[in-house]
């Protein structure tokens, strides 16, 4: 396993309910360090959204001196239909990119508010990948790390209200983008894409592994999970995120 390394700080987690901008109670997870957090950071969970795994991940992400705040991104739908991959997956078209930017927009308050930080980073993984591509480009964020995020959203994920993350690429904040050679989720000619898109941008990096899949980084569950590969991302991340 290659699982984000902790820090030195301890941390208090805890499950809290933020507002989105439609008025909804979002279930989030909240975990602060102790002292004074460096920066705040928004994470984007991938298509299962919130649960044991994301509260271990904001937990070791605190420890390294961050205020957390991770959303649930399926918090209006029926939580009976939300129970499996396959009944997400078919709803990921139903979602409005406005409500749910909104609601990784209303987390970044929550810290500012709640933990006192100035700065406040994002970070998503898989589906929270292609979120954050998005989200980078609003202004909103100082510095975005998407993990495998889509750059041209999937078949069948394509709904009235989902923006395309090229159309907004040249004006995203600071941003990582880590992918996996042989993520059929993020072809070739995509990365091409958003690398032409990112050809004057020296603060915008891609970091590719040629043979890691899908999901290869966050989850050590996953088949995909690759020990070396994940190892250096965590290192790669945590720099870009506190280089100042």
């Amino acid at each position: 396993m290659a699982e984000l390394e902790p820090g030195d700080l301890d941390v208090d987690v805890e499950h809290i309910t933020i507002k989105g901008i439609d008025g909804a109670a979002v279930d989030a997870v909240h975990a602060r360090p102790d002292g004074l957090p460096i920066a705040g950071l928004v994470l984007h969970p991938d298509i299962m959204g919130l649960r044991p795994l994301f509260d271990d991940l904001c937990r070791r992400l605190a420890t390294h001196g961050f205020a957390v705040c991770a959303p649930e991104p399926f918090g209006r739908a029926s939580a009976d239909a939300m129970t499996e991959v396959e009944a997400r997956m078919a709803h990921v078209r139903e979602l409005d990119d406005d409500i749910q930017i909104g609601d990784l927009e209303a987390a970044a308050d929550y810290l500012v508010i709640h933990d006192d930080v100035r700065k406040v980073c994002i970070i998503g993984f898989c589906m929270g990948g292609m979120q954050v591509l998005k989200a980078a480009a609003t202004g909103r964020f100082d510095k975005a790390v998407a993990f495998y995020g889509m750059i041209s959203v999937p078949d069948g994920w394509q709904g009235p209200k989902t923006r395309q993350p090229l159309d907004t690429a040249s004006d995203v904040c600071p941003t990582l983008a880590i992918f996996g050679g042989v993520d059929s989720y993020t072809p070739a000619a995509d990365i091409d894409a958003l690398r032409a898109a990112w050809a004057d941008r020296p603060d915008c990096e891609i970091v590719v592994y040629p043979e890691a899949d899908h999901g290869f980084v966050h989850a050590p569950e996953r088949p995909t999970h690759r020990a070396d590969d994940a190892a250096d991302p965590w290192r790669r991340v945590l720099q870009f995120l506190k280089r100042q």
